[in-house]
């Protein structure tokens, strides 16, 4: 079963030849090299590129194992970009790349503030090769740390990233051909990884999840920040798994790592160990917004999972909740269709047995699109009336004018209520940007 990936596919087809370096980043095992080497590159053939002209590298492979030496990268490339026409460099897992010292050069031979210039890496061979105006440049990398945040100073702001997700709704749907409602079901417990997709057992899926969060993912983080222990870690993951969409501070963390395993730690190694966390792409951050008061708040925040299967896996499969899995999906398709994605607050002060109090009402998502922005709340189930206005208390009282939408459960057309509010089913609303941007 072939699983078509045309978001991604065509946003690497549009910046073909625009002089930056695609950089492809995302979860690893999220199909990545499955973008690069098949589907772009079948593109490339397609289009008429001799393969000869289609340079492949995996540096994970042990054949180009010494290419992970950037000195022998940029020699092995030399000697392949020779003659007429575009040559395309395509590089699997690039965070694997070496710094080396420049040969012939001591740490006596610089000065200490340009001790950076000791040592070739990976960010100086693409530079140098993209400043060719016949090569064309592709990366694929897994660790968010070393790529997104340092994009624009390593290629000095001549580097593109592509972030790859697991499968949306809409791709999971085209992969299994399963009918809507059903493929929904199965996506909240199964998730997106592609190989956990093409299992043919339950039983298989669940083995597969598991294994490649304990024998990649934490033993990634592990090794990547040399941490000598990390039960640790795995207990934070899962507070985090079990808590999706829950308001979470790195205090209460310490707290309950505290009274529920016996374990001490401090709030500045729980922060580092979020940070591993989000750096590995298992879990995105949600920031609270005061909408009325037009400003952040900094603790507590929202933690949402990149894929639902591995989370579901890593708690055994206890505590799947639909309400909770569908916000945790909503978040995940805002994020891969490229929004910012805040969780709103709207405060209000009124009186109570006399005395002004101040009450917090929440909106699940503020959607940031460019000057724009639109409010989503996830609700999973709305019986009655009583719950109706609990469900919209907060878009009711934003006082704006921005778009509001209610997305639950199923399949309900796009409708507006007079109050302005759209109301809308998770399928469709996942199915139709338009719904959010219209």
């Amino acid at each position: 079963m072939d699983i078509k990936r045309d978001f991604y596919l065509g946003q690497l087809i549009e910046r073909k030849h625009n002089g930056l370096v695609k950089i492809i980043t995302g979860l690893r095992r999220v199909g990545k090299s499955y973008l690069l080497f098949k589907l772009f590159k079948k593109h490339l053939v397609e289009s008429g590129v001799k393969e000869s002209n289609i340079i492949e590298i995996a540096l994970d492979q042990e054949k180009y194992q010494q290419l992970q030496n950037p000195i022998e990268l940029a020699a092995y490339l030399r000697e392949r970009i020779k003659g007429r026409g575009k040559f395309y460099v395509l590089i699997d897992e690039i965070q694997m790349s070496l710094k080396v010292r420049k040969p012939g050069l001591k740490p006596s031979d610089v000065a200490p503030e340009d001790r950076k210039s000791l040592y070739v890496t990976f960010y100086d061979v693409l530079n140098e090769f993209m400043a060719m105006p016949n090569v064309d440049i592709y990366v694929t990398g897994s660790n968010s740390k070393m790529l997104s945040k340092d994009i624009a100073t390593n290629f000095k702001d001549r580097g593109f990233e592509i972030r790859v997700h697991p499968l949306s709704f809409g791709e999971y749907v085209s992969a299994t051909g399963m009918e809507k409602a059903e493929a929904f079901e199965e996506y909240l417990i199964w998730g997106g990884m592609p190989t956990a997709v093409l299992e043919k057992s339950d039983a298989m899926r669940s083995k597969y999840l598991k294994d490649i969060f304990y024998k990649v993912y934490l033993s990634d983080i592990q090794e990547r920040n040399k941490l000598k222990d990390d039960i640790v870690l795995e207990r934070v993951a899962d507070m985090l798994f079990s808590s999706v969409g829950s308001l979470t501070s790195v205090h209460n963390i310490v707290n309950t790592l505290k009274s529920q395993a016996s374990i001490s730690t401090t709030d500045k190694t729980i922060k580092k160990y979020l940070d591993y966390l989000e750096d590995a792409f298992l879990f995105s951050k949600a920031r609270r917004y005061d909408i009325k008061g037009k400003r952040y708040l900094y603790f507590p925040e929202k933690y949402y999972a990149e894929d639902l299967g591995l989370r579901n896996a890593k708690v055994n499969f206890r505590q799947t909740e639909p309400s909770h899995l569908m916000e945790n999906a909503i978040y995940n398709e805002l994020v891969r269709r490229g929004c910012n994605v805040d969780v709103g607050v709207v405060e209000q002060f009124g009186k109570e047995n006399g005395k002004t109090v101040k009450r917090q009402y929440e909106i699940d998502f503020v959607v940031n699109l460019g000057m724009k922005k639109v409010y989503v709340q996830s609700a999973f189930r709305i019986p009655n009336e009583e719950k109706m206005r609990q469900e919209t208390a907060s878009l009711r009282k934003s006082g704006d004018f921005f778009k509001k939408i209610v997305v639950t459960s199923g399949s309900r057309r796009a409708l507006t209520d007079d109050c302005g509010i759209v109301h809308v089913g998770v399928i469709p609303f996942l199915l139709e940007p338009s719904i959010l941007t219209d």
